[in-house]
């Protein structure tokens, strides 16, 4: 059994990063709390819509407004995180890698190790 190693040092660079689905899963949260926020803030349930002449519940009023609060919600905590990335690359800092390779030459035979 013969054994050769390889040694290689090379530099790298270093640096912090926001975790991008936790921001957009904030803002889909945020999204749902302000939907509910101006659901029970404005009651217009009560009247009739002026365009489709029809009388919409307050569960189909807070559907309409989370399809319309949760995508601005997570454009807005995805470019918070963004620029948190922008940010945190500028403390990048560089280090050293020692890479090492071993490769192990086993002998021909059919013996058992």
């Amino acid at each position: 059994m013969t054994e050769r190693a390889q040694h290689q040092i090379e530099t790298a660079h270093v640096r912090r990063s926001p975790r991008y689905a936790i921001f957009f899963v904030l803002g889909a949260i945020l999204g749902i709390l302000a939907a509910l926020i101006l659901t029970f803030a404005f009651d217009g349930t009560e009247e009739k819509s002026a365009s489709t002449q029809v009388i919409y519940s307050t569960s189909q009023v807070f559907g309409f407004l989370c399809l319309v609060c949760i995508p601005i919600g997570m454009a807005v905590l995805g470019a918070v995180a963004l620029i948190l990335d922008r940010r945190l690359s500028r403390r990048q800092h560089e280090v050293r890698l020692d890479h090492e390779r071993v490769e192990v030459d086993y002998p021909d035979d059919d013996t058992t190790v």
